[in-house]
């Protein structure tokens, strides 16, 4: 057997497999397929201040080898989010990483306040920090393409949360320099970063000759992105083993469908590994890759799954 703990900064997780913000929910609904006590933590929607109706439909629409969505960050608010959601996750003896957003700074940080205060934040492993969202106060420049705007967030969400509480950067990849990006919020106080969020795009209906999504962008994702997440992994760990910036563990996500497509990100330089688009199709995916990837690692011949983080660079 394959030992498959890791550990996050302070979050000791029994395996590296999450689902992805945004494509399970806040739990109940894939209960009923699996356990999911079982995964090494359970990302949650991200959630803000007050309750959010999202964008206009139609909200998703299918591409080659993915899709795209413009959901909108549609939620509860994160005051209804701790009394059900959160305990729910409690009670089914989850780990919790919970996805925070805001359209300022400081929403950001009452959103972290506010979780920290509640009843059930004994659940909670860690937060991250969905920058990938537009900051209103600034035109609505997306956070995570802004250096300082990133370490401005990251810095007042980690003065509202416990030290022992890591918090997660999730990363855009509409930049030129993720690697910039990603030191902002490591010196701001970023215990680790997840990488990638989905990248911007549209399509469109050739029939209609409008496009086909309602808010018009939407994000995309699916095994189509998978490159692109590989690439910003590595170019960030490498960074780190330059020692351009304090080396944290790095969450992989993006277009992951099967054990090996995981191990790929994490040979890249991924501690972790998030399933989201493959569960719209199969809800068992985050079991069923961590099952293939430790069947992987065994055949393999290694004994602990830490052995092959960042394994292709070599060192």
């Amino acid at each position: 057997m394959v030992d498959m703990s890791v550990t996050l900064a302070e979050a000791h997780l029994p395996n590296p497999l999450m689902t992805a913000s945004g494509c399970a929910a806040n739990g109940k609904e894939l209960s009923r397929f699996f356990d999911v006590a079982g995964l090494g933590a359970f990302v949650t929607k991200s959630v803000m201040s007050a309750p959010r109706s999202g964008r206009g439909t139609p909200r998703m629409a299918e591409t080659p080898s993915g899709m795209l969505n413009s959901i909108g960050l549609q939620g509860p608010g994160i005051d209804a989010f701790v009394e059900e959601d959160l305990a729910w996750l409690k009670s089914a003896g989850a780990r919790a990483l919970v996805s925070i957003a805001g359209s300022s700074s400081g929403e950001f940080a009452d959103v972290a306040a506010a979780l920290r205060n509640s009843d059930s934040f004994g659940a909670v492993v860690g937060v991250e920090v969905n920058i990938s969202c537009p900051n209103v106060a600034n035109r609505g420049l997306v956070f995570a393409c802004d250096p300082l705007a990133s370490a401005k967030v990251v810095a007042l969400v980690r003065e509202q949360l416990p030290r022992d509480i890591p918090i997660f950067a999730k990363l855009s990849p509409d930049v030129t320099d993720i690697s910039g990006i990603a030191a902002a919020c490591v010196k701001a106080g970023a215990s680790g970063l997840t990488m990638i969020n989905t990248l911007l795009g549209i399509a469109i209906d050739t029939d209609r000759m409008r496009p086909q999504l309602g808010g018009i962008t939407g994000g995309l994702s699916g095994p189509a992105i998978r490159p692109v997440a590989v690439r910003a992994i590595w170019q960030v760990r490498a960074a780190m083993d330059q020692g351009r910036f304090r080396a944290v563990p790095i969450i992989g996500v993006g277009g992951v469908r099967t054990g090996r497509d995981a191990l790929e990100l994490v040979a890249a330089g991924a501690s972790a590994v998030q399933v989201g688009t493959a569960t719209f199709n199969d809800p068992t995916a985050p079991m069923r890759v961590l099952g293939e990837l430790e069947a992987l690692l065994e055949a393999k011949g290694y004994a602990a799954f830490t052995e092959v983080i960042g394994i292709a660079h070599g060192q």
